[in-house]
């Protein structure tokens, strides 16, 4: 842990990050799964697809025993490791290194579904019982938007179903919306979760944002669908407001589609480095949650995440999955 690392720490820790509390009055310590964060090697001889050498920020290592320096002193006790690899045995690699930490609790890897040989391929992981899905979507030059009316893609999702595994969709936007109700019409059995919805930027023009508004509330009517409160900030101006009143609006329309069943806690380190110190992007969402009660936040916090992902229990310090 380097010393801004540390210091952002520190700083979480006096606040309470983990420990929530309502005014005066104090409720249980609530354990939190982070059901997105990235791992890679920088050092690896053959290097890494992501993230660039040139990015001074994140290109170093991000592994396992780093990210538990920074999250179990603010009360996360279990993580999700989303791909940040589109190469095929990139998918072994995070097998391998989150088996080697019990603070991870499961595997979101990179397949392709609808290619040939996508069912040897997921049933060779899923052999791993970390390994619980793929994330696809406007990802590494492929778009599932378009092809959802390609009867090799719903076979394998189908497929997916079947053994219970999620589909994790990345990089959201109006037409993956669309698409995501056109898949799940087709595969009504499958998990699907939309990462880093908060994020997205809502349509200007008033046909799309209408045709936008419309895909969110039928979405939201669908409980096989879960979305990440991941990414939460945001810039303005070159500044990066940490207020949460500024989030509010956004954070109660997710809210009310979604309701508190289905909301998901990721803080997508490290790439959440690039905003500000992993404490901070907490804190605002802990600050969210727990005006909505402590049963809401233990829902966003680490319940939630059982239904969606049925991640393994690894370490004594991790909530029950039964």
């Amino acid at each position: 842990m380097n010393r801004r690392e540390f210091l952002a720490v520190s700083a979480a820790t006096s606040l309470g990050v983990g420990f929530p509390a309502t005014g005066s009055q104090q409720y249980p310590r609530i354990p939190i799964i982070d059901t997105h964060i990235h791992l890679f090697d920088t050092s690896r001889p053959q290097g890494v697809p992501w993230p660039e050498k040139s990015d001074k920020v994140l290109y170093k290592p991000a592994l396992p025993a780093r990210y538990k320096g920074i999250a179990a002193p603010l009360g996360i006790t279990g993580a999700i490791v989303v791909e940040a690899s589109p190469w095929l045995e990139d998918n072994q690699w995070v097998l391998d290194t989150a088996g080697k930490d019990n603070i991870i609790v499961g595997v979101i890897g990179n397949l392709e579904p609808g290619k040939p040989l996508f069912g040897k391929q997921i049933e060779r992981f899923a052999k791993n019982p970390l390994f619980r899905g793929i994330r696809n979507g406007n990802l590494w030059g492929s778009d599932i938007s378009g092809q959802t009316q390609n009867p090799a893609l719903i076979a394998d999702l189908k497929l997916m179903a079947q053994a219970d595994m999620v589909l994790d969709t990345a990089n959201p936007n109006p037409a993956l919306l669309a698409a995501i109700i056109r898949l799940t019409d087709q595969v009504p059995d499958l998990k699907l979760v939309i990462d880093h919805l908060p994020q997205m930027t809502v349509p200007e023009d008033k046909a799309i944002r209408r045709a936008y508004e419309a895909h969110l509330r039928e979405i939201g009517q669908r409980p096989q669908v879960y979305v990440k409160i991941s990414e939460v900030l945001r810039k303005v101006n070159g500044q990066i407001p940490t207020a949460l009143d500024f989030y509010r609006p956004r954070l109660d329309e997710l809210y009310g589609i979604f309701g508190e069943d289905r909301l998901l806690y990721g803080s997508d380190w490290p790439n959440s480095d690039q905003w500000l110190p992993f404490n901070q992007g907490l804190t605002l969402v802990r600050q969210y949650f727990m005006e909505k009660g402590h049963t809401a936040a233990e829902k966003y916090f680490w319940k939630n995440s059982v239904a969606a992902y049925r991640w393994q229990k690894r370490d004594a310090s991790q909530p029950s999955v039964q």
